[in-house]
């Protein structure tokens, strides 16, 4: 078992929370946040908290201030970088590197930040790589432009950017078939839901690895 414990952080955007998922013997913290329409408790998040301690990384569930503070709608993408600048230095205090993350508006943000605060790596959940059915309005140069390594895990059927959309660069991308925006696969698919989210689990885990 791994010790789960909380904390609030204060940042320019309001106060942000932490849960801290802890390796005993940690090398990497991953510090991951959610998207615009939902919080830290979405399967591909609480995934990643219960598997990544048993393989050396530490897990950060940021949850942004406009969660904390109960608000329903996400903020502008430049007051969600506020809040994640301002939990940087909680996540970056253990000494040890540390991978950016998030899921949909959460992977905008690691990968707008990821050279500026110095992260070791992004992991982007179910990039948003355009709003549905508005392919021409990409944001393929926040992911082209995170600077470091970079690992996408996109949903075979994710209306925000299949992966066959997404265009040639130096990341990282798999596919999680069937799979939506949350990574839901439909009841008919040949591909049950627990063994979607262990593809995300065990990409994560195998990349994470892979990590000088």
């Amino acid at each position: 078992m791994t010790k789960e414990t909380t904390e609030v952080i204060g940042t320019d955007a309001g106060d942000a929370r932490i849960t801290w998922h802890r390796a005993r013997k940690p090398r990497l913290v991953l510090a991951v946040s959610h998207g615009a329409g939902g919080g830290v408790e979405t399967r591909d998040l609480q995934a990643l908290a219960a598997v990544m301690p048993g393989h050396g990384v530490t897990v950060a569930l940021v949850e942004q201030p406009w969660r904390v503070a109960g608000k329903k709608v996400a903020p502008a993408p430049k007051t969600l970088d506020i809040g994640w600048r301002g939990i940087w230095p909680a996540v970056a205090k253990p000494g040890l590197p540390v991978i950016s993350g998030g899921r949909s508006a959460g992977a905008r943000v690691a990968c707008r930040t990821a050279v500026e605060l110095g992260a070791h790596a992004v992991l982007a959940l179910s990039f948003p790589l355009h709003p549905p059915g508005r392919p021409e309005k990409s944001r393929a140069d926040e992911l082209l432009g995170a600077g470091v390594p970079t690992l996408v895990v996109q949903g075979g059927n994710d209306p925000f950017g299949k992966p066959e959309e997404f265009p040639d660069g130096a990341y990282e991308l798999v596919e999680v078939p069937y799979g939506d925006h949350g990574f839901v696969v439909p009841k008919r698919a040949p591909l049950e839901q627990e063994a979607a989210v262990t593809i995300i689990t065990d990409a994560v885990v195998t990349w994470a690895g892979s990590l000088g």
